[in-house]
């Protein structure tokens, strides 16, 4: 998915000149790497509405600014602590003969299928819902696909186990025995066999509680 976005140059900086363009329906933001950073301002509606969509968060975007383009990734934003308004953005430059590094979302498919969820009952547990990977920005992709299709219960998905597309490789903090998903007994489940056992065996503790006292009850002396 190609994504463009664009911008003007911001010439006003400081708190007041920020604050303006937030009333204004604009939002500050900063371009930086490789060259002297560029102080810019966005339409606050598209940029919102952009954010929303998981693909502006992991690819390589077109910022236009004013007729000159580049390549551009998203690195980090503010929201208002309780608006649904964007307080701040910034993107980084990209350079296609250098790596970068990128936390992509992984998709996860087939776990209905799966043995541990088809036949063993049990339920999908995430524990990563991405990674971080490096990559030359050509091959960044929009996300990693997971299949799920031949996880048994109560057996991890390991960092390792995910097949990534070609070019890419782990980075971050990762480990290779990380786990990515488990499938898991539901825990109604669980509480619900831990009752049923200590239903019964309360129940068979009754006759032999019943049976204890006749057994040794000793006949009455003769007068």
């Amino acid at each position: 998915m190609k994504i463009e976005i664009s911008a003007t140059k911001r010439n006003a900086q400081g708190t007041g000149a920020s604050r303006r363009l937030r009333k204004a329906g604009r939002v500050p933001g900063i371009v930086y790497g490789n060259n002297e950073p560029l102080m810019i301002e966005l339409d606050h509606n598209n940029l919102y509405h952009s954010l929303r969509k998981e693909a502006f968060h992991a690819s390589i975007m077109t910022l236009d600014c004013e007729g000159k383009k580049e390549m551009v990734l998203l690195r980090d934003f503010q929201m208002h602590p309780f608006r649904q308004q964007v307080l701040h953005i910034d993107f980084e430059r990209v350079q296609a003969d250098k790596k970068i590094h990128m936390k992509v979302p992984l998709h996860f498919i087939n776990a209905e299928n799966s043995p541990g969820v088809k036949t063993g009952g049990g339920v999908v547990s995430h524990v990563l819902s991405e990674l971080t990977i490096a990559c030359l920005p050509a091959s960044l992709p929009e996300f990693i696909e997971v299949d799920l299709g031949n996880l048994a219960l109560g057996h991890p998905f390991h960092v390792s186990d995910v097949k990534l597309p070609k070019g890419l490789e782990i980075a971050g903090h990762h480990h290779a025995a990380d786990a990515v998903v488990t499938i898991q007994v539901p825990r109604g489940a669980i509480e619900a066999a831990a009752t049923e056992a200590a239903a019964a065996a309360e129940a068979e503790a009754k006759p032999a509680a019943a049976a204890k006292p006749a057994a040794e009850a000793k006949p009455a002396a003769k007068k």
